[in-house]
């Protein structure tokens, strides 16, 4: 069967270590065999942190879902697999040797220290997109349910967009939480419509939860008219608002110990019932009973056991949220 669609591997930025080795930031770039110019562009990145793998699933699905099928594809779809390649060798969430904070840096600037340099070009590389995907996984500590959050000062524009997504969550937050210096606030302030994606839990992939996410990129490439193949029908997301408390409940941990919880991610919780237990292994203690202050869905749950007092132990979306 001819092939209907050009792929290419181009780099998109490089920069020398002082240590020997290459930091290369490349992205897949698939489209029509045939291009009048004026197709529209996808992109669709992850990596930026290096023990968040999630992302790395999608990439792969993604690119597989339009091999099969390449006479769907009808505009320009960019993956960026890696760009923090060097932190996902090394399993490390910044940028090694450097300890920083890779979006922490953005929108760099091209007469800048290496990693600024690097955000520039990524920067410049992304720029003119008609839409940006950025995939993050939670840290190792936490497990999320596959969720979109956006800020509130671009909700009226992704909101709309997000909802095609087959999420179950659209979070949006409040401004004063935001970092200015994120890829995806400073793609959103140039232009470019940007979704940040939070699913599943640090160095782990959760294949549902890339397949879901891979049928929602499909679902948004057919809304813009990239993508005219087969769309699974999409889920209906709860819609939640970051402010004053009034939407999500958070469990910290009264005590310092050893947290061992007793409800997974996605659970529909009454006030009062427990969630978990903290617990002293030293003495064989039960320290404290962790229970719902609300009744809700539990989208976010504490993975790693240890926690010290103040740590987050989940997240609960209230009742009446979920019934919106």
């Amino acid at each position: 069967m001819e092939n209907r669609i050009t792929e290419q591997i181009k780099m998109v930025a490089a920069a020398e270590f002082p240590i020997d080795e290459k930091f290369v930031i490349y992205k897949h770039r698939l489209m029509p065999a045939k291009s009048d110019g004026n197709e529209k562009r996808i992109c669709v990145v992850t990596g930026i942190h290096g023990d968040e793998l999630e992302g790395q699933y999608v990439c792969y699905a993604l690119a597989r879902r339009i091999q099969e099928t390449p006479e769907a594809l009808k505009g320009i779809v960019d993956i960026y697999p890696a760009m923090n390649p060097i932190g996902i060798d090394s399993i490390t969430r910044g940028i090694p040797a450097f300890d920083l904070d890779m979006n922490r840096i953005f929108p760099g600037n091209l007469e800048g220290d290496m990693n600024e340099y690097l955000a520039s070009q990524i920067m410049e590389d992304c720029f003119g997109a008609d839409l940006c995907v950025d995939i993050h996984a939670s840290n190792i500590f936490l497990t999320e349910v596959p969720q979109i959050r956006i800020n509130e000062i671009h909700k009226d524009v992704l909101v709309p967009i997000a909802e095609k997504a087959n999420m179950d969550l659209i979070w949006v937050h409040g401004n004063s939480t935001v970092l200015e210096s994120t890829f995806a606030y400073s793609l959103n302030n140039i232009g470019v419509n940007t979704l940040v994606v939070e699913m599943g839990v640090g160095m782990r992939i959760t294949r549902a939860y890339g397949d879901q996410m891979t049928d929602g990129i499909l679902s948004m490439m057919a809304q813009m008219g990239i993508w005219d193949g087969e769309v699974p029908t999409v889920r209906k997301p709860v819609i939640a608002f970051d402010q004053q408390g009034t939407d999500v409940c958070y469990l910290n941990a009264p005590v310092s110990g050893v947290y061992l919880k007793e409800k997974e991610t996605g659970s529909i919780v009454t006030k009062g019932e427990r969630i978990g237990s903290i617990v002293d292994a030293l003495n064989g203690r039960l320290l404290a009973r962790i229970e719902a202050p609300e009744g809700g869905w539990l989208f976010t749950t504490r993975e790693y056991p240890i926690v010290d007092e103040g740590s987050l132990m989940g997240r609960i979306l209230k009742s009446e949220v979920c019934k919106r």
